[in-house]
């Protein structure tokens, strides 16, 4: 049976590093908030933080808070056929308890940082860079508006990222080989 893994953790945390490294392995990669930027050139607005909030708020109160999993099903049923799968940026409880419904065998990864590094990486990044206010304000709407707290508490698996990126690595592979052994 082929694996399925989803990489959870708040904007910052290392998702994206994670998801490079499982892709690395052999994983295909299945990207959840690109359901977001293709909804946002569909209905041609800008790609901005504020209209991603407003897309994603949106697609959660006309599909239910299990949206992006209720889009994203059958994509990933085809994925699985081929290979391994981790998602990437499963957000809600709901999306969660959709999944592993559909996906029994499904681990969760949470990658956890201090909110200040968070804060910090995201200020320095190149792609799509927040100040401390959007940080704060994305984490508080996540947290209270699409229900992300639940996934990154109920993982299977933690990482604390709050070292450079080699001791990240670390970790990631410990992870990695404790999935390949226990499935």
């Amino acid at each position: 049976m082929n694996k399925i893994i989803a990489i959870v953790g708040m904007c910052g945390s290392g998702k994206s590093v994670a998801n490079k490294f499982f892709e690395e392995k052999g994983y295909q990669v299945i990207y959840f908030g690109g359901v977001t930027m293709k909804k946002l050139k569909e209905e041609r607005f800008d790609i901005t933080p504020e209209n991603e909030k407003m897309m994603r708020e949106k697609l959660r109160k006309d599909l239910g808070m299990g949206a992006y999993a209720i889009v994203l099903l059958d994509d990933i049923k085809k994925a699985l056929e081929k290979g391994n799968v981790v998602l990437d940026g499963v957000y809600s409880w709901s999306e969660l308890k959709i999944l592993e419904k559909e996906f029994p065998n499904i681990k969760v990864l949470s990658i956890v940082v201090d909110k200040i590094i968070r804060y910090e990486r995201l200020e320095n990044r190149v792609v799509r860079p927040f100040t401390n206010e959007q940080a704060i304000k994305r984490d508080v709407s996540e947290i209270e508006n699409l229900e992300k707290g639940g996934p990154i508490c109920y993982a299977d698996y933690f990482i604390l990222n709050n070292d450079d990126e080699d001791k990240y690595k670390l970790r990631l592979e410990n992870i990695y080989s404790k999935i390949e052994k226990r499935n």
